[in-house]
């Protein structure tokens, strides 16, 4: 603070000198003055504004998930999936277009199921010309399979919050078994009055499996596109608010 005090004493100390010598500058040098007065005393009192911004950390207490009908929300969702490229880094993308549902069965979990469907079309690794090839009849063929789908058969207990989602799982007009490890987490309630509850899972497949072949082997071994493809959701599932009683 007074380091502070110092610096407007000697701004204002020199202002008269400066004006008489410099009349016709006094209006510049009012300014100028204002300027490096609001600067300085403005950058030390926004501090502790910013500063009391940052709550401290709480321990974030879940409700107990209620069963009933959850819808994904897709703001909010992440359809993601990884590859090998050349055998020395990972291409990432994502599915943008996507429904899905969740029906969750409080007395049992393992009674619960999942039913989701994503336009393939949506796919978007960041590089439009790679996505208008994976769109093409070298891989997904869109044109001609436009959907992947996914329906739950069973949900196997491992954990706490801890499961296996089995289902059947479609793409490109192949069907198979696949086996989803997933977590839970939640539930909470947004400002709305909504149950949120978040989910996540990862899980691989074989991408010959769904006739997705294209490809070429490099001199040094391995493939210039793997065929192993590591699939990972990130969901946020919502069940609105019980409507009000009508009056």
């Amino acid at each position: 603070m007074k380091s502070r005090d110092n610096i407007l004493d000697q701004l204002r100390a020199i202002k008269p000198a400066l004006q008489k010598e410099f009349p016709l500058r006094r209006l510049a040098l009012t300014g100028l003055l204002g300027f490096l007065v609001l600067s300085f005393v403005g950058r030390h009192a926004f501090i502790p504004l910013m500063a009391n911004a940052q709550s401290p950390a709480t321990k974030v207490s879940y409700s107990p998930i209620t069963g009933g009908d959850y819808k994904i929300d897709p703001a909010h969702t992440t359809i993601g999936f990884s590859i090998r490229h050349n055998e020395i880094n990972w291409v990432r993308g994502r599915f943008k277009d996507f429904v899905g549902s969740i029906h969750y069965d409080e007395a049992d979990v393992t009674k619960s199921s999942v039913e989701f469907t994503a336009k393939v079309e949506s796919i978007d690794t960041g590089v439009e010309a790679r996505d208008r090839d994976l769109r093409s009849p070298n891989f997904f063929e869109v044109a001609k399979y436009p959907e992947m789908t996914f329906k739950s058969t069973s949900v196997e207990r491992k954990g706490k919050d801890s499961y296996i989602l089995h289902g059947d799982f479609t793409l490109k007009g192949v069907t198979k078994q696949i086996a989803l490890p997933f977590t839970i987490t939640g539930a909470i309630k947004d400002p709305r009055g909504n149950t949120r509850i978040g989910i996540s899972a990862q899980t691989k497949i074989d991408r010959r499996d769904y006739g997705i072949t294209w490809g070429h082997t490099l001199a040094a071994g391995g493939f210039d596109v793997g065929n192993e493809v590591t699939i990972e959701l990130n969901l946020e599932a919502v069940k609105p608010a019980p409507k009000p009683a009508s009056q």
